[in-house]
C-alpha cells in the first residue's frame, strides 16, 4: 500500500458497480497504463451525458431558485445551503465522509419537509411506456414540477441496480449529515426527461452496505482479486494484461463472462476445462439459457473452433432479390444514415445536417421509398424479395421512431406500415439466424462473426462507438467540418452491409462443411481428441 493516498482509499458511487480487480489495480498502481488515450466510447458517453444533464437543468430551471454550488469549495457551498433551507440544490457535493470511506455528491437536492431527497440525472432510459395501463404496476413516478410521488400504471422501470446503488450512497451520505429525508427514497431522471422515477432505498441498501464493505476491503489491502471478465474489459485500459492472465490460466470467464462465471465458480467450475467436462444437470442457479451451449462453447475454445453448428444443416432465408440494410445514429438524437446494398451497388440515404434536425426525415422517406420501391417491382415480377440486417433490435427501434417523428413528409410511413414489413418474412435478421444455429464460444457481434466468412473492414478501428467519433467530426460538432470523416463513416455502413451479405453466403454455401457440429465437439472431447484442432494457421 506504499504511495496510496488517503483520497484513493475512499469509494465513490460509480465504483460500487466497477470491475472489483480494476478498483485494485487503479488505487495500487499496479500495472499501471501511461499516457493511453481515454476509451472513445467511455469519452462519447461522458461527454453525452453532461451535456443531457445540462440540458434538464435548464428545463428545470423555472422550478423556483437554485442553489449551485461551483468551484473548489462546492461541498462547503453545498452544506451552506442546506443549512439555510434551499429547497434545490444543483450539482451538490458533500464533504468527504473519512470515517465511512466515501466521497460523492449528486445533480438534486430537493427538500421535502425536515430533509432532502437525492435526485440523479442519467443518459439511459428508465422506464418504457406500456401499450396498455397495468393495475399491477409497482412502478412509482413523480411530475418534474413538483415532489408527488404516485404508483403509475402507465410504465414500467427498466433494471438499473447502478442507479439504486448510487441513489443508496447519497441517501447514507445525507443521514451521516442529518439532512436525509424521513423516508429513504431517492428519484431519477432519464433520457427522456418526462418524469421523476421514484426510488424506494429499503432493498438496494442493505446491498450498498455490502458492496461498500467489499470496496472498503480491496482499497484497504484486507480483500483479495483476481482477474475476471466482464462487459467493462471492453474499455478498460488494463484488459490486454488481464486477458493474457486469464487465457494463461484458462479460467472459466473466458467463455462464460460476468455473472455466469460467478454461477460457475459457486460450484466448484474455474476453469475452461473444467466447464468443459461438466456431466450432468445444469447448476440450480444457472438461468442463463441453454447450459449445454456453455459448456460446448468452452469445448470449442479448447479445440480452437471459432464457431459451433447446434443444427445439422445450416439455413438462411434466401430471395430472388436481396437487399441489405444497415442503420448509423448518433446517441438517441437520430438516424442519419440509412445504408443499402443491392446487386453489389452500395447506395447511402442520409443527412449531414447535424442531429437533431428535420432533414433526417428527408433522408429517411427516401431510403423507405427506394425500398419499398424495390419490393413492389421484384413482386410485380414474380419474384421473392427479401431485405437484410445484422441484430435487428436497432434497425427497428430507429424504423418505428422515424415513422413517429416525421409523419407527412414525404415517403415516410405509417407506424403501421412499419410494423407490417418488420413482422413480415420479408424482413430477416441474420444475426437471429447465427443466434439460432451456432454456439460462439467468442462473441456474435458482426465484427467477430464476419471475419470467419472471409470478410475484413477496410478501416481497422470500425466499430460502432467509434463511428460517433467520427461523425462529430463530420459534422463540425468539436470544430471544423472534417470531410474525410464523411468518408470514412460512407465506407464503414458499406463494409457493414458487405459483410452481412457475405456472412449470408457463406451461411449458404461454406458453413456446413467448415464448421463443427455440436454432438462431434461433445464426441471428440469425450474422446479426448479436440485439443487445438480447429485452430487457423498464422
Amino acid at each position: 500500500m506504499s504511495g496510496v493516498t488517503a483520497e484513493q482509499l475512499l469509494v465513490d458511487a460509480g465504483m460500487l458497480t466497477r470491475c472489483r480487480h480494476r478498483i485494485h489495480l487503479e488505487r495500487n498502481g499496479l500495472g499501471a497504463v501511461v499516457d493511453l488515450p481515454e476509451d472513445p466510447g467511455v469519452r462519447q458517453r461522458r461527454e453525452a451525458a453532461a451535456l443531457h444533464r445540462q440540458r434538464v437543468f435548464e428545463s428545470l430551471s423555472e422550478l423556483g431558485e437554485w442553489a449551485v454550488p461551483s468551484g473548489p469549495e462546492r461541498a462547503a457551498q453545498t452544506l451552506a445551503a442546506c443549512r439555510e433551507g434551499a429547497e434545490l440544490i444543483w450539482g451538490a457535493a458533500f464533504p468527504i465522509d473519512a470515517d465511512a470511506g466515501r466521497r460523492g455528491g449528486v445533480e438534486i437536492l430537493w427538500r421535502q419537509g425536515g430533509g432532502y431527497i437525492p435526485i440523479i440525472v442519467v443518459n439511459h432510459r428508465i422506464t418504457d411506456l406500456r401499450p396498455e395501463a397495468s393495475a399491477e404496476s409497482l412502478v412509482v413516478t413523480s411530475p418534474l414540477d413538483q415532489w408527488s410521488p404516485t404508483a403509475d400504471p402507465s410504465r414500467r422501470a427498466r433494471s438499473h441496480l447502478r442507479d439504486q446503488l448510487r441513489l443508496a450512497h447519497i441517501h447514507r451520505m445525507l443521514s451521516e449529515l442529518e439532512l436525509a429525508s424521513g423516508e429513504p427514497v431517492g428519484g431519477a431522471i432519464g433520457l427522456d426527461a418526462d418524469c421523476i422515477l421514484v426510488h424506494d432505498l429499503t432493498g438496494p441498501l442493505e446491498e450498498y452496505d455490502r458492496r461498500l464493505a467489499d470496496r472498503l476491503g480491496i482499497l484497504a489491502g484486507t480483500v483479495e482479486t483476481a482477474p475476471s471478465r466482464v462487459p467493462e474489459c471492453r474499455s478498460c485500459p488494463w484488459w490486454s494484461s488481464c486477458e493474457a492472465e486469464l487465457a494463461a490460466r484458462g479460467d472459466v470467464s473466458i467463455v462464460a463472462a460476468g455473472s455466469r462465471a460467478d454461477v460457475l465458480r459457486a460450484v466448484g467450475v474455474n476453469t475452461v476445462d473444467q466447464l468443459a467436462g461438466w456431466v450432468g444437470a445444469a447448476p440450480e442457479e444457472w438461468q442463463h439459457g441453454d447450459f449445454g451451449d456453455t459448456v460446448v462453447a468452452a469445448q470449442a475454445w479448447l479445440a480452437g473452433a471459432d464457431l459451433v453448428r447446434r443444427v445439422p444443416m445450416v439455413r438462411v432465408r434466401r430471395a430472388d432479390v436481396e437487399v441489405d440494410v444497415d442503420l448509423e445514429s448518433y446517441q438517441e438524437r437520430g438516424a442519419y444514415l440509412w445504408g443499402t446494398l443491392l446487386d453489389g451497388e452500395y447506395r447511402p440515404f442520409g443527412t449531414w445536417d447535424p442531429l437533431p434536425t428535420a432533414d433526417e426525415g428527408r433522408a429517411f422517406g427516401e431510403f423507405w421509398t427506394w425500398l419499398m420501391q424495390v419490393r413492389d417491382a421484384a413482386v410485380a415480377a414474380g419474384k421473392t424479395f427479401a431485405a437484410y440486417c445484422y441484430s435487428r433490435s436497432a434497425e427497428d427501434k430507429w424504423l418505428l421512431d422515424s415513422a413517429r417523428r416525421f409523419p407527412g413528409i414525404p415517403g415516410v410511413p405509417t407506424e403501421a406500415e412499419i410494423r407490417a414489413f418488420i413482422d413480415s418474412p420479408q424482413w430477416v435478421d441474420i444475426y437471429q439466424a447465427i443466434n439460432e444455429q451456432f454456439i460462439c464460444p467468442n462473441g456474435k457481434g458482426l465484427k467477430k462473426i464476419a471475419p470467419i466468412a472471409g470478410f475484413n473492414w477496410r478501416d481497422a478501428e470500425a466499430s460502432g462507438e467509434a463511428s460517433m467519433t467520427w461523425y462529430r467530426h463530420a459534422v463540425g460538432m468539436d470544430g471544423e467540418i472534417d470531410l474525410t470523416q464523411r468518408t470514412r463513416i460512407l465506407e464503414y455502413n458499406e463494409d457493414d452491409v458487405r459483410a452481412t451479405a457475405v456472412l449470408r453466403q457463406w451461411m449458404t454455401e461454406t458453413a456446413n462443411d467448415a464448421v463443427p457440429d455440436a454432438d462431434s465437439m461433445r464426441h471428440q472431447f469425450e474422446m479426448g481428441s479436440v485439443a487445438g484442432q480447429w485452430r487457423q494457421a498464422p
